[in-house]
């Protein structure tokens, strides 16, 4: 069942509902929205007084969620979520948030060097793997914590906030020293004890879909992140695996309607991963901002062919600024933005 607050309703108001709420022996989840606060109670429903919730000030109505994932859920018309990211990112609202960097953190000249091109062409955040998860276990699995401190030092001269990923439950404490978002990777989308744990902080996640994951189990496994009180979640999709080898998976840009229409959740694309060509990255960019998106993930390196990983995929800073220019026209097309070039 979900509260759904009136626009314009004070904090107090709000604050007397969450209260309300737990005195009828639920937990309540709120999810901001741009104009307006839903609140969503976890719990056995039959203990709800509907019409006590109704007649308290705020409230603008009180429904029952359909879908089988309540929190994710745009049942009741509930608006799109808006994530904050560090001290001046949102997710979700008119901007189209674009976030760029290498896959790897290989040194300080490289992740500062990329952090300046970011921030140059009008990227808002900065992106870099400091430990990998590797198909093969001898391939370069990443810096670790001096990598995290590579980029705390980057962010730190450039004002960009930090996506990077977390494979371990016992490295979220390390990780979230450093980091403005949490990043879950495709291999661990359904590892439900890393959803719990990230679920305990408060740190944004951008949720990566997995390789052979349905649309549903994805919402699922955000719900696992928002159950446990953390509502700041991007859903990313990053491609799948198909039978086509002429790319090095299948973008699903069918998820961008689908997901619209299904969940409240803010929606990334990532086209690197999804072709894993660089020269066929900008259009993909495009296509997705095109339908919908509300932020891109795009991986940039100074010198893509002697990149420590995923070079064949990575555009190099001409072509970064080239395409983010193209995207600006894209989203002002669809009454979306992308920040100017700086």
């Amino acid at each position: 069942m979900i509260i759904v607050m009136r626009k314009g309703a004070n904090e107090s108001a709000t604050q007397t509902v969450l209260t309300s709420v737990r005195e009828f022996g639920l937990e309540p989840r709120r999810l901001d929205g741009v104009e307006r606060t839903v609140i969503a109670c976890i719990g056995d429903e039959r203990k709800i007084n509907k019409e006590h919730f109704e007649s308290l000030e705020g409230v603008d109505r009180v429904m029952p969620v359909l879908q089988e994932f309540k929190l994710a859920s745009r049942d009741g018309a509930i608006e799109q979520t808006i994530v904050p990211v560090g001290k001046n990112v949102v997710i979700g609202g008119a901007e189209i948030i674009v976030m760029a960097g290498p896959c790897s953190v290989e040194n300080e000249a490289q992740i500062l060097a990329s952090a300046k091109a970011v921030k140059a062409a009008g990227g808002r955040m900065l992106r870099g793997g400091a430990f990998k998860p590797r198909t093969s276990p001898y391939a370069f699995q990443g810096l670790g914590e001096d990598g995290l401190k590579m980029m705390a030092a980057a962010r730190d001269a450039t004002d960009l906030p930090i996506v990077t990923e977390v494979m371990d439950p016992h490295d979220i404490e390390v990780i979230g020293k450093y980091t403005d978002m949490f990043q879950i990777g495709a291999r661990n989308v359904q590892n439900y004890a890393l959803l719990k744990e990230i679920g305990q902080t408060k740190i944004p996640v951008l949720l990566k879909r997995g390789l052979s994951t349905l649309l549903k189990e994805f919402v699922f496994a955000a719900e696992y992140i928002l159950a446990g009180g953390n509502p700041n979640v991007v859903l990313c999709e990053r491609g799948i695996r198909t039978f086509e080898t002429a790319t090095r998976n299948t973008l699903d840009l069918n998820c961008i309607p689908v997901l619209r229409e299904w969940t409240h959740l803010p929606i990334c694309i990532d086209p690197s991963h999804g072709v894993g060509i660089t020269r066929w990255i900008p259009p993909l960019a495009k296509a997705a901002v095109a339908a919908g998106a509300d932020a891109l993930m795009l991986e940039i390196h100074p010198d893509p062919k002697n990149a420590w990983s995923d070079g064949a995929q990575s555009m190099d800073f001409d072509l970064w600024a080239k395409t983010m220019a193209e995207l600006r026209r894209i989203a002002a097309a669809v009454d979306r933005r992308i920040a100017n070039p700086q």
